[in-house]
């Protein structure tokens, strides 16, 4: 991957993650966090603009590409699940997203300006998934299961946020992250929020012959097919059309 995919790779988890928090219009349990889920969205979709608008054309990026040309996480493609399941793959990738940024925003490269302005945008994410983990695991008891049933299904895919991406590694100019610093200071604090939410760090490995770098490389899982094609149906269907 070259430092065009790994600016390709930041837009793509942007971009893919923004479209599964659209689906909760008009389907989230009240409306204060339809509007909250939708802004967020909002703000990753913003994200991934300027990063693919960076590497080429934003709309034929976004829903020219075929399934293989995806360089998003895995853990971001997730079917949403129930409430606590989108909370429990917002604390993970927010918590990752914005330690990535910090990374990114402290250092020299071309990602500098705009992981300054982002990591800004994530800290509200990260603290919305936050509160709501603490009030669904201290909650009521089924909370506090369905919660931890979100936690557990996605911690599988964790590992492959960590894998050293080309290009943000030192090896080209779109930037350097120390991977295992970013690693573990992720999971301190995942730890701590699980930890006061009387929730526990779930059990199994984190990585694995088909999760650990898999997006990265094109490779996805069953639903990211289905979301794909409901997401890039309507600019195909018009190839050239203009509002």
């Amino acid at each position: 991957m070259s430092p065009t995919g790994a600016v390709l790779a930041l837009g793509d988890d942007a971009l893919i993650l923004s479209h599964r928090l659209a689906e909760w219009s008009g389907n989230a349990p009240v409306l204060e966090e339809e509007v909250a889920l939708a802004n967020i969205g909002l703000d990753l979709l913003g994200q991934a603009r300027l990063l693919l608008s960076m590497v080429g054309d934003e709309d034929e990026l976004a829903f020219l590409r075929e399934e293989r040309a995806f360089r998003n996480l895995q853990l971001v493609e997730q079917p949403n699940g129930d409430f606590a399941h989108t909370i429990a793959r917002q604390l993970y990738f927010s918590v990752y997203q914005e330690l990535l940024y910090g990374q990114l925003a402290a250092g020299d490269g071309p990602l500098r300006p705009l992981a300054a302005k982002a990591v800004k945008e994530v800290a509200y994410h990260r603290d919305h998934a936050e509160q709501w983990t603490l009030r669904l695991g201290d909650g009521t008891p089924e909370s506090h299961e369905r919660m931890a049933r979100g936690l557990q299904a996605l911690w599988r895919y964790t590992g492959e946020m960590f894998q050293p991406v080309e290009g943000l590694d030192g090896s080209g100019d779109a930037g350097v992250v120390d991977w295992p610093a970013l690693e573990a200071a992720w999971l301190a604090r995942v730890t701590d929020v699980l930890e006061r939410a009387t929730l526990t760090v779930p059990e199994g490995p984190r990585t694995g012959a088909w999760a650990a770098g898999a997006g990265r490389q094109g490779l996805h899982t069953e639903s990211f097919g289905r979301m794909l094609a409901e997401m890039q149906h309507l600019h195909r269907s018009h190839p050239g059309a203009s509002w």
